[in-house]
């Protein structure tokens, strides 16, 4: 049998379960009991097959794709990461009442001090063509009785191999708020004993919203550092809602003067 053939059968083989139930749907109303239950019971088998394709086919079909880790980056770029809650669908996507050093996944944790936890974190899947970035992170504040909120990025190692001061550290994110706030974004980069920090302000009235570190006015002791990490700051976020749209980093030498 030629493929033509076997998709004109399946087509007609589909229209008829089509028929089928519509017309069950219009008899459940008057079926007896026992009918109505055996056809109940076949609806929602069927049921979990259509909603499995579905979801399936909503993830591979929707933009941007996932997994994907393409975005600007600035000419000599040598190193360039899209974090992991960004790229992929994760395990877990939703935590309510968020305790202070819990997050999603392997790389984002958050820290705050407040007795009594209304924080939300969630991974929302990017739909708009505009988005480069599959996922994006909502965080949502409800009353906030602590002095701190703050979201820790672990940087993976490929960003520290042969760090030195000569380099700028880049940082581009999309940010959405319902009410304005501060952001505040962090470099901390740990070399023995000693953290070095490097702080800049989000400029959120831009359009693109980038911040970059330059390592040359650091006190970094290259041959010793051990790990690095960002701080996103949040400066007032009661009876807020932020959405991280994207997050990404990458690092190239700065040009010499």
């Amino acid at each position: 049998m030629g493929q033509q053939s076997r998709s004109l059968l399946q087509k007609f083989f589909q229209r008829g379960v089509a028929r089928f139930w519509a017309q069950a749907a219009q008899e459940a109303s008057e079926a007896d009991l026992a009918q109505l239950r055996r056809r109940r019971f076949a609806a929602r088998r069927l049921r979990a097959h259509l909603d499995t394709l579905i979801s399936i086919a909503d993830g591979r079909l929707a933009l941007p794709i996932i997994g994907s880790n393409t975005f600007h980056k600035p000419h000599g770029t040598d190193w360039a990461w899209r974090p992991h809650l960004w790229r992929e669908s994760l395990p877990v996507q939703g935590m309510v009442a968020v305790q202070s050093q819990e997050g999603l996944g392997d790389e984002v944790t958050l820290f705050h001090d407040c007795k009594i936890s209304e924080l939300t974190l969630r991974q929302l899947r990017n739909l708009r063509e505009k988005d480069l970035a599959p996922f994006g992170l909502r965080l949502d504040v409800f009353r906030f009785d602590g002095s701190f909120l703050s979201l820790v990025i672990e940087l993976p190692e490929e960003a520290l191999s042969n760090l030195n001061k000569h380099y700028l550290v880049r940082m581009d994110t999309i940010v959405e708020m319902e009410k304005p706030l501060e952001i505040f974004a962090r470099l901390n980069i740990k070399h023995g004993p000693n953290t070095e920090q490097i702080v800049r302000e989000l400029p959120l009235h831009e359009e693109d919203i980038m911040v970059e570190f330059d390592l040359a006015y650091s006190r970094l002791n290259e041959k010793r550092i051990e790990k690095a990490w960002i701080d996103l700051i949040f400066e007032g976020p009661e009876m807020n809602q932020v959405i991280l749209r994207d997050v990404t980093f990458s690092r190239r030498p700065r040009a010499e003067v």
